[in-house]
């Protein structure tokens, strides 16, 4: 792809490619290439995009950006992988315009009523405590606890609340949102790029969610219980470092040993053993962190069953909707 306008320096080739990333917030390589091929001054294909060109155009739209707090930063997207696949196809990587200094959600301000970020709150509390457990690491939420979570509770008492924000600095306390209100929250939250959805109805925080709320989300959900005991809800991957929401866990629950499904292969590819990278015990294989911890559970499988029975014999509402709200993960018999 041939330089456009300067051979270094700013140009308006990186303007337009910079104002493209901000309309997206967030931006893989192949969908890149297309963009840059339609800024340039000469007529190439996308297939002409090389990496490097654009990871120049990344270097030369923070350095543009720096002064204003913002930086593109990148992340590997956590997919559950086959452990049977004979072929791993590599891992996408993410990229993101995040806020590198102000408030976690101050972005979402311009775009969301303080009621809606009381509920985004509850939801973040939902996918990083309640259904993040020693019991079950699941870190999702199902369609229909997060709808539940649109009401607000007269004795809630989160911990999280005055670590985002203040109810003065909202106007008062938050109120309850109806269901279609939470609805349309939760669609403009996936649409914008904060959550995920899973094919089977769980969401998830997203790699540009991850990337933005990450020094959040270490002070948030690290810290010390009643009892002085370290319990760290956020884990990250014994490889390549980054949190992980999407992996496999070490049999020992207390053991903080935890991996990418990405990582994974690559990890133990040069040892003899399969063995934790933290206590070295024997690695399962079959631990999971992220949705599967609760979808390979027994419970969560005749509930899907009887579901789709139910459905069949009735013609109405979905398997998802019926078990929705019973978030279950692995039992304690290990």
């Amino acid at each position: 792809m041939a330089n456009n306008g300067h051979e270094t320096g700013y140009s308006d080739a990186h303007r337009a490619f910079l104002q493209a990333f901000m309309a997206r917030s967030t931006m893989t390589f192949d969908e890149a290439r297309p963009i840059m091929a339609a800024i340039s001054c000469v007529a190439v294909s996308p297939e002409d995009v090389t990496e490097e060109e654009f990871s120049s155009y990344i270097s030369m739209a923070n350095t543009a950006i720096s002064p204003l707090d913002l930086e593109i930063r990148s992340t590997l997207r956590q997919l559950p992988i086959d452990p049977e696949a004979t072929e791993v196809p590599a891992p996408e990587r993410v990229y993101a315009l995040v806020n590198t200094t102000s408030d976690p959600l101050t972005q979402l301000a311009t775009t969301y009523s303080a009621d809606e970020i009381a509920f985004v709150k509850r939801v973040l509390d939902a996918i990083f405590d309640t259904n993040n457990t020693r019991r079950s690491e699941a870190m999702v939420v199902s369609g229909m606890q997060a709808i539940q979570l649109a009401k607000t509770s007269s004795g809630d008492s989160s911990r999280r609340e005055s670590n985002m924000a203040t109810e003065q600095s909202q106007g008062g306390a938050a109120q309850s949102l109806g269901i279609s209100q939470a609805e349309t929250v939760l669609r403009q939250l996936v649409e914008d790029g904060w959550l995920e959805k899973s094919r089977k109805g769980f969401y998830s925080l997203s790699p540009r969610g991850l990337m933005e709320l990450r020094g959040w989300l270490v002070a948030s959900y690290n810290d010390e219980n009643e009892d002085d005991c370290r319990f760290d809800k956020i884990k990250f991957c014994a490889a390549c470092r980054d949190i992980i929401t999407v992996g496999q866990r070490c049999v020992n629950r207390d053991c903080p040993g935890r991996l990418h499904d990405h990582c994974i292969r690559n990890f133990f590819r040069m040892q003899q053993a399969e063995n934790c990278p933290v206590c070295k015990n024997s690695w399962p294989g079959d631990k999971f962190v992220g949705e599967r911890a609760i979808t390979t559970t027994d419970q969560y499988i005749q509930g899907r069953r009887r579901g789709n029975n139910s459905q069949r014999q009735s013609g109405g509402g979905s398997s998802s909707q019926i078990h929705g709200t019973n978030v279950e993960g692995e039992d304690d018999s290990d």
